[in-house]
């Protein structure tokens, strides 16, 4: 059977590429490994602009069971705290729950759901072929950092300083607020807990890697350090290619999506709603015909989040001094329009203004100034 869209991976780019072909009417088949529920190593954190995404897509329900999370706590690497309100509730919910949610959406809407293992893509006339025997006139993929599709378009993993690891686990709460912890020893990196609301909390550490391999042993010792006295288990670990390295999204018929795009944000590793906005916009441009969905994809792409990624990538640039992010947190404890901004670029697609970089500024020149 030929299909209009097939989507390699059914996480939640794939899941929204798949809910989007839908509802514009393509026959959509979405493969994955794994059978759903299934784990996914990741800080499960869902920021109140994928819910919009996915509403979007006549999707509801995503977080239910899993109370708003209000507040969150930013500790800098020199110790400078600010404690706000989010701009809007987050939520936290393991991915086991949320990734199935999603899938099962997609399948109601009347995509084909297929456990399958993806080995080689080819291209055909109309479309694309996958292992010889599942043909598409567009292919999505959305099958995360190991991606079989984007290494089929010859690219390569992201190098280091562009590829972050992380380490999740589960331990008891602590508080009833996300908390995010830098550190400048080996910055950039940091601890998180983010709390489920059922007396649990998802922790974890993340650094960017520069070439070394880094051990479970290591990871787990630096989480140690930075949430003392945290007795996690489920502990795995995971690569995260960082947006500051992306590949072309699209070439002919097949286009990228999430994390095989290497839309990781670079500051907080957040990455669900880069997955579902780019898998929406993947899934509509694949709807339309092989013809020309590179071009759809990519032009919708960047008037969807390229000004962001430019605004995040220039920062990446800016706080590679930990004495940045100190100056960024100070700024943010004293003005609150500061520390929405903040969270907007680190887990939606919000930008820096010359106000906000001022005040940033500001903050660095009174922590150079002699004492008077």
């Amino acid at each position: 059977m030929r299909y209009d869209v097939a989507v390699v991976g059914a996480g939640p780019a794939g899941a929204a590429a798949a809910l989007a072909a839908r509802r514009a009417g393509a026959s959509v088949v979405l493969l994955d490994r794994a059978a759903f529920p299934r784990d996914k190593p990741c800080g499960d954190g869902i920021a109140a602009e994928t819910l919009d995404v996915l509403a979007g897509l006549g999707v509801t329900g995503a977080t239910d069971g899993y109370p708003p999370v209000e507040r969150l706590r930013l500790i800098a690497p020199g110790g400078t705290e600010v404690d706000r309100p989010l701009p809007r509730p987050a939520h936290t919910v393991p991915r086991r729950v949320f990734d199935a949610r999603l899938v099962e959406a997609a399948v109601r809407s009347g995509a084909e759901l297929r456990r399958h293992t993806v080995r080689s893509v080819r291209y055909a006339p109309g479309g694309v072929i996958v292992d010889g025997r599942i043909e598409a006139g567009v292919l999505i993929g959305a099958d995360g950092a190991g991606s079989v599709v984007r290494r089929a378009l010859g690219h390569p993993a992201n190098p280091g300083g562009h590829l972050a690891i992380a380490l999740r686990g589960y331990a008891p709460a602590a508080g009833a607020e996300q908390l995010i912890r830098t550190t400048s020893a080996r910055w950039p990196a940091y601890a998180w807990s983010f709390p489920l609301g059922d007396g649990t909390a998802n922790v974890g550490y993340g650094e960017v890697l520069r070439g070394t391999p880094l051990t479970k042993a290591y990871l787990i010792g630096r989480l140690g350090e930075l949430l003392p006295g945290t007795e996690a288990t489920g502990l795995r670990a995971h690569h995260l290619p960082l947006s500051t390295r992306r590949p072309a999204p699209a070439r002919g018929p097949v286009l990228l999506a999430g994390d095989a795009l290497s839309l990781i944000n670079p500051f907080t590793g957040e990455g669900i709603f880069y997955a579902v906005l780019s898998g929406e916009l993947a899934g509509t441009a694949a709807a339309a015909g092989p013809g020309e969905a590179a071009k759809r994809y990519t032009r919708a792409l960047r008037a969807r989040l390229g000004r962001h990624l430019r605004h995040s990538g220039f920062a990446t640039l800016l706080t590679r001094q930990p004495r940045v992010v100190d100056a960024a947190v100070r700024a943010a404890r004293r003005n609150q329009a500061v520390f929405h901004r903040m969270v907007d670029l680190g887990l939606a697609d919000g930008v820096f203004d010359l106000r906000t970089i001022g005040r940033i500024g500001a903050e660095m020149f009174r922590s150079a100034a002699p004492p008077s």
